[in-house]
C-alpha cells in the first residue's frame, strides 16, 4: 500500500472525527439530557440520547468493556488495513469513514465529561394511537460506520466479480489452451 492511500484513509478518517464530534458539541450545546426538537413531525427529530451500550443499546452500562474493544477494533483495522481493499479508492473511503467513525463513538465513551456515546438524530413514525415507532437515534459516527461497512461489501462483490470474469491462467480463455478455430487447431498443426 502507498502512502498516498494512507494520507487518504487518515483524512476520511480524521473528517469524520471532526464532523462527528462538532455535531455532537452542537446538540450538547443546544438540546439538554434526553430533550427532543421536531424537525419534521411524525417522522424526524433531533434527539439529545446517551448511549452507554453499543447498537440498539445492546449491551447497556458497559462502556468501558465497550472502549476497549472498540480501541481493539481500531487498531485491528489499522494493523491488518491491506486487507480490506486499500488499493481502490472505495476500499480507501471505505476504511477511513469506519475508523473515523469508531475514532468518534470511542472519544466519547473516554472523555471523562461524557462517558457515554451522544446519539442525536431520531427517525420514527407516529401512530393513530400517538405512539411513536422508529428506529433507535444515532449519529454521524454510526453513519459513516455503517455506510463504510456497505462499501467495504460493494467492493469485495466488485473485486469478487471481476477476479470470476477473468480467465484462469491455463485456460483456454486465458489463451494457453488452444481453442477449436484457433490457426493451427483445425489442421492438426495446434
Amino acid at each position: 500500500m502507498n502512502s498516498t492511500a494512507s494520507r487518504r484513509m487518515v483524512l476520511i478518517a480524521t473528517l469524520v472525527f471532526a464532523l462527528d464530534q462538532a455535531a455532537k458539541n452542537l446538540v450538547l450545546q443546544f438540546l439538554g439530557p434526553t430533550q427532543e426538537r421536531v424537525i419534521l413531525d411524525g417522522f424526524f427529530k433531533l434527539v439529545h440520547w446517551g448511549n452507554t451500550g453499543a447498537a440498539w443499546s445492546l449491551f447497556r452500562d458497559r462502556n468501558g468493556a465497550l472502549a476497549v474493544v472498540s480501541g481493539l477494533a481500531l487498531a485491528g483495522l489499522v494493523a491488518w488495513r491491506r486487507h480490506f481493499h486499500v488499493q481502490t479508492i472505495l476500499g480507501q473511503l471505505a476504511l477511513g469513514l469506519i475508523c473515523g467513525g469508531i475514532a468518534g463513538n470511542l472519544f466519547d465513551r473516554i472523555d471523562p465529561t461524557r462517558r457515554q456515546v451522544i446519539d442525536f438524530l431520531r427517525f420514527y413514525l407516529r401512530r393513530r394511537s400517538g405512539e411513536e415507532i422508529g428506529f433507535p437515534a444515532f449519529n454521524v459516527a454510526d453513519s459513516a460506520i455503517c455506510l463504510g461497512v456497505g462499501l467495504l461489501i460493494l467492493v469485495s462483490f466488485r473485486l469478487e466479480s471481476a477476479a470470476k470474469a477473468r480467465p484462469a491462467p491455463g485456460s483456454a480463455e486465458g489463451g494457453l489452451i488452444p481453442r477449436a478455430g484457433d490457426r493451427g487447431v483445425e489442421d492438426g498443426r495446434g
